[in-house]
Protein backbone atom coordinates (compact mmCIF):
# COMPACT_ATOMS: atom_id res chain seq x y z
CA UNK A 1 0.00 0.00 0.00
CA UNK A 2 2.83 1.95 0.36
CA UNK A 3 4.84 1.52 -2.14
CA UNK A 4 1.48 2.45 -4.60
CA UNK A 5 0.89 5.46 -2.49
CA UNK A 6 4.59 6.69 -3.30
CA UNK A 7 4.01 5.47 -6.83
CA UNK A 8 1.33 7.43 -7.34
CA UNK A 9 2.85 10.82 -5.90
CA UNK A 10 5.99 10.10 -8.33
CA UNK A 11 3.78 9.46 -11.54
CA UNK A 12 2.02 12.81 -9.95
CA UNK A 13 5.11 14.97 -9.66
CA UNK A 14 6.15 13.91 -12.98
CA UNK A 15 3.25 15.49 -15.00
CA UNK A 16 2.85 18.86 -12.61
CA UNK A 17 6.37 19.40 -12.41
CA UNK A 18 7.22 20.64 -16.34
CA UNK A 19 3.44 22.57 -15.97
CA UNK A 20 4.55 24.44 -13.23
CA UNK A 21 8.04 25.14 -14.60
CA UNK A 22 6.10 26.44 -17.79
CA UNK A 23 3.58 28.43 -15.42
CA UNK A 24 6.67 29.86 -13.89
CA UNK A 25 8.72 31.01 -17.37
CA UNK A 26 5.78 32.33 -18.44
CA UNK A 27 5.24 34.64 -15.99
CA UNK A 28 8.92 35.76 -15.84
CA UNK A 29 8.48 36.37 -19.62
CA UNK A 30 5.28 38.36 -18.87
CA UNK A 31 7.46 40.41 -16.23
CA UNK A 32 10.23 40.98 -18.99
CA UNK A 33 8.01 42.19 -21.54
CA UNK A 34 6.33 44.78 -19.13
CA UNK A 35 9.78 45.72 -18.12
CA UNK A 36 10.75 46.24 -21.78
CA UNK A 37 7.48 48.24 -22.46
CA UNK A 38 8.00 50.66 -19.99
CA UNK A 39 11.54 51.45 -20.65
CA UNK A 40 10.12 52.05 -24.18
CA UNK A 41 7.86 54.39 -22.62
CA UNK A 42 10.38 56.41 -20.69
CA UNK A 43 12.63 56.78 -23.48
CA UNK A 44 10.00 57.99 -25.84
CA UNK A 45 8.91 60.85 -23.05
CA UNK A 46 12.43 61.60 -22.65
CA UNK A 47 13.39 62.20 -26.55
CA UNK A 48 9.83 64.18 -26.89
CA UNK A 49 11.14 66.04 -24.06
CA UNK A 50 14.50 66.48 -25.74
CA UNK A 51 12.76 67.85 -29.02
CA UNK A 52 10.67 70.16 -27.62
CA UNK A 53 13.15 71.52 -25.98
CA UNK A 54 15.41 71.99 -28.51
CA UNK A 55 12.25 73.66 -31.01
CA UNK A 56 12.07 75.98 -28.19
CA UNK A 57 15.83 76.42 -28.45
CA UNK A 58 16.03 76.68 -31.90
CA UNK A 59 12.94 79.35 -31.84
CA UNK A 60 14.65 81.62 -29.18
CA UNK A 61 18.00 81.57 -30.67
CA UNK A 62 16.17 82.89 -34.05
CA UNK A 63 14.19 85.71 -32.15
CA UNK A 64 17.90 86.58 -30.72
CA UNK A 65 19.49 86.19 -34.27
CA UNK A 66 16.73 88.62 -34.87
CA UNK A 67 16.56 91.28 -32.27
CA UNK A 68 20.93 91.56 -32.85
CA UNK A 69 19.90 92.24 -36.20
CA UNK A 70 17.71 95.09 -35.39
CA UNK A 71 19.77 96.15 -32.54
CA UNK A 72 22.58 96.78 -35.29
CA UNK A 73 20.26 98.37 -37.46
CA UNK A 74 19.11 100.62 -34.71
CA UNK A 75 22.81 101.00 -34.22
CA UNK A 76 24.30 101.96 -37.23
CA UNK A 77 21.14 103.00 -39.45
CA UNK A 78 22.33 101.02 -42.37
CA UNK A 79 20.63 98.79 -44.64
CA UNK A 80 21.39 95.22 -43.76
CA UNK A 81 21.35 94.21 -47.69
CA UNK A 82 23.61 96.62 -48.56
CA UNK A 83 26.01 95.84 -51.60
CA UNK A 84 29.54 95.67 -51.20
CA UNK A 85 30.22 98.13 -53.32
CA UNK A 86 27.46 99.02 -55.35
CA UNK A 87 25.03 101.29 -54.25
CA UNK A 88 21.71 100.82 -53.31
CA UNK A 89 19.47 102.80 -55.16
CA UNK A 90 15.67 102.46 -54.42
CA UNK A 91 12.67 104.86 -55.23
CA UNK A 92 9.31 105.36 -53.07
CA UNK A 93 6.56 106.43 -54.85
CA UNK A 94 3.65 107.83 -52.59
CA UNK A 95 0.61 109.69 -53.39
CA UNK A 96 -2.84 110.97 -51.73
CA UNK A 97 -6.27 111.84 -52.13
CA UNK A 98 -7.68 114.11 -49.32
CA UNK A 99 -11.21 115.09 -48.39
CA UNK A 100 -11.65 117.56 -45.92
CA UNK A 101 -14.57 119.99 -44.71
CA UNK A 102 -12.11 122.59 -43.65
CA UNK A 103 -10.34 124.68 -45.89
CA UNK A 104 -6.20 124.45 -46.04
CA UNK A 105 -5.25 127.56 -44.24
CA UNK A 106 -3.47 125.10 -41.17
CA UNK A 107 -2.68 126.43 -37.55
CA UNK A 108 -3.00 124.75 -34.50
CA UNK A 109 -4.53 127.09 -31.85
CA UNK A 110 -2.35 128.24 -28.99
CA UNK A 111 1.25 126.82 -30.65
CA UNK A 112 3.29 128.63 -32.39
CA UNK A 113 4.25 125.64 -34.89
CA UNK A 114 6.41 126.09 -37.67
CA UNK A 115 7.65 123.92 -40.73
CA UNK A 116 5.19 121.56 -42.83
CA UNK A 117 3.10 120.68 -40.57
CA UNK A 118 -0.93 120.04 -40.86
CA UNK A 119 -3.09 117.24 -43.76
CA UNK A 120 -1.67 119.29 -46.86
CA UNK A 121 -4.63 120.35 -49.74
CA UNK A 122 -7.63 118.66 -50.98
CA UNK A 123 -8.10 116.50 -53.66
CA UNK A 124 -5.46 114.48 -55.38
CA UNK A 125 -2.13 115.16 -54.26
CA UNK A 126 1.68 113.51 -55.64
CA UNK A 127 2.52 113.09 -52.17
CA UNK A 128 5.86 113.37 -51.28
CA UNK A 129 8.01 110.67 -53.02
CA UNK A 130 11.87 109.78 -51.90
CA UNK A 131 14.62 108.62 -53.75
CA UNK A 132 17.45 106.59 -51.61
CA UNK A 133 21.11 105.76 -52.78
CA UNK A 134 23.32 104.12 -50.04
CA UNK A 135 26.34 102.07 -50.38
CA UNK A 136 29.25 100.95 -48.00
CA UNK A 137 32.17 103.91 -49.17
CA UNK A 138 35.04 101.36 -48.48
CA UNK A 139 35.70 99.01 -45.25
CA UNK A 140 35.68 101.89 -42.91
CA UNK A 141 32.53 103.90 -43.84
CA UNK A 142 29.38 104.15 -45.34
CA UNK A 143 26.84 106.87 -47.05
CA UNK A 144 23.81 107.55 -47.74
CA UNK A 145 21.56 110.19 -49.87
CA UNK A 146 17.50 110.39 -49.64
CA UNK A 147 15.83 112.73 -51.39
CA UNK A 148 12.33 114.18 -51.13
CA UNK A 149 10.31 114.70 -54.29
CA UNK A 150 7.84 117.36 -53.18
CA UNK A 151 4.30 117.91 -55.12
CA UNK A 152 5.46 121.71 -56.02
CA UNK A 153 8.33 119.97 -57.85
CA UNK A 154 10.88 120.94 -55.68
CA UNK A 155 13.65 118.66 -54.50
CA UNK A 156 14.81 118.89 -50.64
CA UNK A 157 17.65 116.54 -49.49
CA UNK A 158 16.18 114.91 -46.32
CA UNK A 159 19.39 112.83 -45.88
CA UNK A 160 23.12 113.22 -46.96
CA UNK A 161 25.80 111.71 -44.49
CA UNK A 162 28.63 109.79 -43.83
CA UNK A 163 29.59 107.28 -40.98
CA UNK A 164 31.74 104.94 -39.55
CA UNK A 165 31.18 101.37 -39.27
CA UNK A 166 34.62 99.95 -38.03
CA UNK A 167 34.82 101.82 -34.57
CA UNK A 168 35.49 99.61 -31.54
CA UNK A 169 33.38 99.09 -28.62
CA UNK A 170 30.11 99.54 -30.36
CA UNK A 171 30.87 103.55 -30.99
CA UNK A 172 29.37 104.83 -34.18
CA UNK A 173 29.88 108.13 -35.73
CA UNK A 174 27.94 109.80 -38.39
CA UNK A 175 28.54 113.15 -39.84
CA UNK A 176 26.44 115.42 -42.30
CA UNK A 177 22.34 115.78 -42.68
CA UNK A 178 20.19 113.21 -40.75
CA UNK A 179 17.37 112.89 -39.00
CA UNK A 180 17.61 113.24 -35.63
CA UNK A 181 17.41 110.19 -33.22
CA UNK A 182 15.33 112.03 -30.71
CA UNK A 183 12.14 109.63 -29.60
CA UNK A 184 11.40 107.19 -31.47
CA UNK A 185 9.16 108.12 -34.73
CA UNK A 186 11.59 110.90 -35.57
CA UNK A 187 14.41 109.37 -37.61
CA UNK A 188 12.36 107.34 -39.35
CA UNK A 189 11.12 108.14 -42.85
CA UNK A 190 7.34 108.99 -43.85
CA UNK A 191 6.70 105.60 -45.75
CA UNK A 192 7.73 103.68 -42.29
CA UNK A 193 4.70 105.40 -40.86
CA UNK A 194 1.73 103.80 -39.78
CA UNK A 195 -0.89 106.79 -40.30
CA UNK A 196 -0.58 109.33 -43.31
CA UNK A 197 0.46 111.89 -41.03
CA UNK A 198 2.75 112.30 -37.09
CA UNK A 199 1.60 112.66 -34.24
CA UNK A 200 0.17 116.76 -32.96
CA UNK A 201 2.96 116.60 -30.54
CA UNK A 202 5.44 115.94 -33.40
CA UNK A 203 4.21 119.03 -35.51
CA UNK A 204 3.60 121.85 -33.07
CA UNK A 205 7.17 120.81 -31.28
CA UNK A 206 9.44 120.17 -33.63
CA UNK A 207 7.88 121.75 -37.15
CA UNK A 208 6.97 117.55 -38.01
CA UNK A 209 10.16 115.83 -38.32
CA UNK A 210 13.50 117.69 -36.97
CA UNK A 211 16.98 116.86 -39.43
CA UNK A 212 20.22 118.47 -39.34
CA UNK A 213 23.39 118.92 -40.48
CA UNK A 214 26.01 118.29 -37.82
CA UNK A 215 27.34 115.14 -36.44
CA UNK A 216 26.33 112.18 -34.08
CA UNK A 217 28.05 109.90 -32.07
CA UNK A 218 26.34 106.36 -30.36
CA UNK A 219 27.39 103.73 -28.50
CA UNK A 220 25.46 100.12 -28.31
CA UNK A 221 26.59 98.96 -25.15
CA UNK A 222 28.00 94.65 -24.86
CA UNK A 223 24.98 93.26 -23.29
CA UNK A 224 22.02 90.88 -24.26
CA UNK A 225 19.89 93.97 -23.12
CA UNK A 226 19.73 96.44 -25.63
CA UNK A 227 21.21 99.77 -24.57
CA UNK A 228 21.86 102.75 -26.50
CA UNK A 229 23.17 106.05 -25.70
CA UNK A 230 24.03 108.71 -28.24
CA UNK A 231 24.40 112.67 -28.56
CA UNK A 232 23.90 115.38 -31.47
CA UNK A 233 25.19 118.66 -32.33
CA UNK A 234 24.58 120.82 -35.20
CA UNK A 235 23.26 123.72 -36.95
CA UNK A 236 19.69 123.76 -35.49
CA UNK A 237 17.62 123.63 -38.80
CA UNK A 238 14.42 122.88 -37.23
CA UNK A 239 10.92 123.83 -38.70
CA UNK A 240 12.36 124.77 -42.28
CA UNK A 241 14.53 127.54 -40.63
CA UNK A 242 18.40 127.34 -41.96
CA UNK A 243 19.84 127.03 -38.34
CA UNK A 244 22.36 129.71 -36.74
CA UNK A 245 24.89 131.39 -39.52
CA UNK A 246 27.95 131.22 -36.62
CA UNK A 247 30.92 129.02 -36.06
CA UNK A 248 29.54 127.20 -33.10
CA UNK A 249 25.89 124.86 -33.52
CA UNK A 250 22.66 125.83 -32.98
CA UNK A 251 20.89 122.50 -31.59
CA UNK A 252 22.03 119.67 -28.78
CA UNK A 253 20.40 116.46 -28.28
CA UNK A 254 21.25 113.43 -26.28
CA UNK A 255 18.90 110.26 -26.15
CA UNK A 256 19.23 106.65 -24.52
CA UNK A 257 17.24 103.60 -25.69
CA UNK A 258 16.64 100.27 -24.15
CA UNK A 259 15.15 97.27 -25.18
CA UNK A 260 14.97 93.29 -24.66
CA UNK A 261 12.16 90.48 -25.48
CA UNK A 262 9.52 89.42 -23.01
CA UNK A 263 9.80 85.68 -23.87
CA UNK A 264 9.68 84.67 -27.27
CA UNK A 265 6.85 86.15 -28.43
CA UNK A 266 6.58 90.02 -27.10
CA UNK A 267 9.79 92.60 -27.61
CA UNK A 268 9.82 96.11 -26.67
CA UNK A 269 11.97 99.43 -26.63
CA UNK A 270 11.39 102.39 -24.36
CA UNK A 271 13.78 105.62 -24.47
CA UNK A 272 14.26 109.19 -23.40
CA UNK A 273 15.66 111.84 -25.20
CA UNK A 274 16.32 116.11 -24.71
CA UNK A 275 16.80 118.51 -27.26
CA UNK A 276 18.16 121.96 -27.36
CA UNK A 277 17.74 124.30 -30.00
CA UNK A 278 17.79 128.20 -31.19
CA UNK A 279 15.39 128.52 -34.08
CA UNK A 280 16.14 132.29 -36.24
CA UNK A 281 12.82 133.49 -37.58
CA UNK A 282 11.19 130.54 -37.36
CA UNK A 283 7.17 131.00 -39.53
CA UNK A 284 4.08 129.94 -37.74
CA UNK A 285 0.62 130.19 -39.27
CA UNK A 286 -1.78 131.82 -36.63
CA UNK A 287 -5.40 133.99 -36.38
CA UNK A 288 -5.08 137.24 -33.97
CA UNK A 289 -7.75 138.38 -31.52
CA UNK A 290 -9.76 139.56 -34.74
CA UNK A 291 -9.86 136.54 -36.64
CA UNK A 292 -7.45 137.27 -38.96
CA UNK A 293 -5.19 135.08 -40.85
CA UNK A 294 -1.09 136.20 -39.86
CA UNK A 295 2.13 134.47 -39.77
CA UNK A 296 4.49 135.32 -36.91
CA UNK A 297 7.90 134.66 -36.63
CA UNK A 298 9.85 133.43 -33.58
CA UNK A 299 13.49 133.85 -32.73
CA UNK A 300 14.90 132.34 -29.38
CA UNK A 301 15.40 128.80 -27.01
CA UNK A 302 13.11 125.66 -27.42
CA UNK A 303 14.10 122.89 -25.30
CA UNK A 304 12.16 119.49 -25.69
CA UNK A 305 12.22 116.66 -23.38
CA UNK A 306 10.86 113.06 -25.09
CA UNK A 307 10.11 109.82 -23.45
CA UNK A 308 8.48 107.19 -25.88
CA UNK A 309 7.89 103.64 -25.48
CA UNK A 310 6.90 100.45 -28.15
CA UNK A 311 5.75 97.19 -27.66
CA UNK A 312 5.23 94.61 -30.62
CA UNK A 313 3.82 91.17 -30.27
CA UNK A 314 3.21 87.99 -32.52
CA UNK A 315 2.84 84.55 -31.90
CA UNK A 316 6.33 82.64 -31.40
CA UNK A 317 8.30 85.86 -33.27
CA UNK A 318 6.06 85.20 -36.42
CA UNK A 319 4.49 88.26 -37.72
CA UNK A 320 3.44 86.34 -41.30
CA UNK A 321 -0.10 86.21 -40.27
CA UNK A 322 -0.93 88.37 -37.36
CA UNK A 323 0.67 91.00 -34.65
CA UNK A 324 0.42 93.49 -32.93
CA UNK A 325 2.17 96.82 -32.09
CA UNK A 326 1.57 99.46 -29.50
CA UNK A 327 3.03 102.52 -29.31
CA UNK A 328 3.10 106.23 -27.14
CA UNK A 329 4.94 109.07 -26.66
CA UNK A 330 4.66 112.22 -24.53
CA UNK A 331 6.89 115.83 -25.61
CA UNK A 332 7.35 118.26 -23.34
CA UNK A 333 8.50 122.18 -24.26
CA UNK A 334 9.60 125.09 -23.54
CA UNK A 335 10.38 128.78 -25.63
CA UNK A 336 11.60 131.53 -24.76
CA UNK A 337 12.61 134.43 -27.04
CA UNK A 338 10.89 137.31 -29.31
CA UNK A 339 8.04 136.60 -31.28
CA UNK A 340 6.96 138.80 -34.67
CA UNK A 341 3.56 139.17 -34.96
CA UNK A 342 2.07 139.62 -38.40
CA UNK A 343 5.73 139.74 -39.86
CA UNK A 344 4.11 140.81 -43.40
CA UNK A 345 1.81 143.92 -42.07
CA UNK A 346 2.16 144.87 -38.31
CA UNK A 347 5.71 142.89 -37.61
CA UNK A 348 5.03 143.81 -33.79
CA UNK A 349 7.73 142.42 -31.98
CA UNK A 350 7.66 141.18 -28.37
CA UNK A 351 9.15 139.00 -25.70
CA UNK A 352 7.30 135.62 -25.74
CA UNK A 353 7.68 132.43 -23.27
CA UNK A 354 5.48 129.16 -23.30
CA UNK A 355 5.51 125.69 -21.35
CA UNK A 356 3.06 123.20 -23.66
CA UNK A 357 3.25 119.11 -23.66
CA UNK A 358 1.78 116.63 -25.53
CA UNK A 359 1.29 112.80 -26.35
CA UNK A 360 -0.25 110.12 -28.31
CA UNK A 361 -1.01 106.60 -28.37
CA UNK A 362 -1.57 104.43 -31.09
CA UNK A 363 -2.33 100.40 -31.68
CA UNK A 364 -1.76 98.59 -35.31
CA UNK A 365 -3.18 95.36 -34.94
CA UNK A 366 -2.25 92.77 -38.34
CA UNK A 367 -5.17 90.59 -38.48
CA UNK A 368 -4.69 88.99 -41.90
CA UNK A 369 -1.56 88.38 -43.90
CA UNK A 370 -1.96 91.25 -45.80
CA UNK A 371 -4.52 93.61 -44.13
CA UNK A 372 -4.18 95.96 -40.44
CA UNK A 373 -5.70 98.40 -38.76
CA UNK A 374 -4.90 101.11 -36.54
CA UNK A 375 -6.66 103.65 -33.37
CA UNK A 376 -4.37 106.87 -32.63
CA UNK A 377 -5.12 109.89 -30.13
CA UNK A 378 -3.20 112.46 -30.04
CA UNK A 379 -3.54 115.53 -27.76
CA UNK A 380 -1.64 119.14 -26.93
CA UNK A 381 -1.96 120.64 -23.63
CA UNK A 382 -2.23 124.30 -24.13
CA UNK A 383 -0.11 124.98 -20.49
CA UNK A 384 1.44 128.45 -20.07
CA UNK A 385 1.71 131.31 -22.35
CA UNK A 386 2.92 134.89 -22.10
CA UNK A 387 2.83 136.64 -26.07
CA UNK A 388 3.95 140.37 -23.71
CA UNK A 389 3.25 142.85 -25.86
CA UNK A 390 1.72 140.58 -28.69
CA UNK A 391 -0.92 139.98 -25.63
CA UNK A 392 -3.41 142.46 -27.05
CA UNK A 393 -2.85 140.60 -30.80
CA UNK A 394 -2.94 137.32 -29.96
CA UNK A 395 -5.77 135.88 -27.86
CA UNK A 396 -4.24 133.61 -24.89
CA UNK A 397 -6.35 130.26 -25.34
CA UNK A 398 -6.59 127.85 -23.25
CA UNK A 399 -7.98 125.49 -25.63
CA UNK A 400 -6.37 121.77 -25.79
CA UNK A 401 -5.87 120.44 -29.56
CA UNK A 402 -6.94 117.08 -30.61
CA UNK A 403 -7.18 114.47 -32.85
CA UNK A 404 -8.38 110.60 -33.20
CA UNK A 405 -7.75 108.74 -36.58
CA UNK A 406 -8.28 105.30 -37.93
CA UNK A 407 -7.01 103.25 -40.76
CA UNK A 408 -7.18 100.18 -42.59
CA UNK A 409 -4.39 99.53 -44.77
CA UNK A 410 -3.48 96.66 -47.69
CA UNK A 411 0.04 95.71 -48.56
CA UNK A 412 -0.36 93.05 -51.23
CA UNK A 413 3.59 92.40 -50.52
CA UNK A 414 6.47 94.04 -48.71
CA UNK A 415 6.95 96.20 -51.75
CA UNK A 416 3.40 98.03 -51.62
CA UNK A 417 0.89 99.86 -49.42
CA UNK A 418 -2.41 101.21 -50.01
CA UNK A 419 -4.22 102.70 -46.71
CA UNK A 420 -7.80 104.10 -45.69
CA UNK A 421 -7.55 106.81 -43.18
CA UNK A 422 -10.33 108.82 -41.35
CA UNK A 423 -9.62 111.82 -38.85
CA UNK A 424 -11.63 113.55 -36.56
CA UNK A 425 -9.03 116.99 -36.50
CA UNK A 426 -9.59 119.56 -33.90
CA UNK A 427 -6.76 121.27 -34.09
CA UNK A 428 -8.53 124.66 -34.51
CA UNK A 429 -10.43 125.67 -31.88
CA UNK A 430 -12.70 126.86 -34.60
CA UNK A 431 -13.55 124.34 -36.54
CA UNK A 432 -13.73 120.64 -35.92
CA UNK A 433 -12.05 119.21 -39.71
CA UNK A 434 -13.59 116.14 -40.66
CA UNK A 435 -10.55 114.02 -43.06
CA UNK A 436 -10.51 111.15 -45.12
CA UNK A 437 -7.19 109.97 -46.89
CA UNK A 438 -6.41 107.25 -49.39
CA UNK A 439 -2.83 106.59 -49.86
CA UNK A 440 -0.51 104.33 -51.91
CA UNK A 441 3.00 103.67 -51.52
CA UNK A 442 5.10 101.68 -53.69
CA UNK A 443 9.04 100.50 -53.42
CA UNK A 444 11.15 100.45 -56.30
CA UNK A 445 14.75 99.01 -55.64
CA UNK A 446 16.99 98.20 -53.73
CA UNK A 447 15.44 98.78 -49.92
CA UNK A 448 17.41 98.30 -46.47
CA UNK A 449 15.64 96.81 -43.54
CA UNK A 450 13.26 98.95 -41.04
CA UNK A 451 14.38 100.10 -38.04
CA UNK A 452 12.52 98.18 -34.84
Amino acid sequence: MFNQKILVRAIALTFLLPAAAKANDSNELEALRAEIQQMKQSYETRIQTLETRLQTTETVAGNADKKAEEASVQASARPTASNALNPDISLILSGTYANRSQDSNYHITGFQAGGEIGPGTKGFNLGESELGVYASVDPNFYGGLNLALAPDNTIGVEEAFVQTTTLPYGVTLKAGRFFSSIGYLNDQHAHTWDFVDNPLAYQAFLGNQFGDDGIQLKWLAPTDLFLEFGAEYGRGRIADTEGRDENGGGAGSIFAHVGGDLGISSSWRAGLSYLDVSPKDRKSNDIDALGSDVTNSFTGNSKVWLADFVWKWAPNGNATNTSFKLQGEYLHSTQKGDLTYDVDQAANTGRYTASQDGWYLQGVYKFLPYWRAGLRYDQLNSGSVNYGDNAANLANSSYDPKRISAMLDFSPSEFSRIRLQVSSDKSRQEATDNQVFIQYQMSLGAHGAHKY
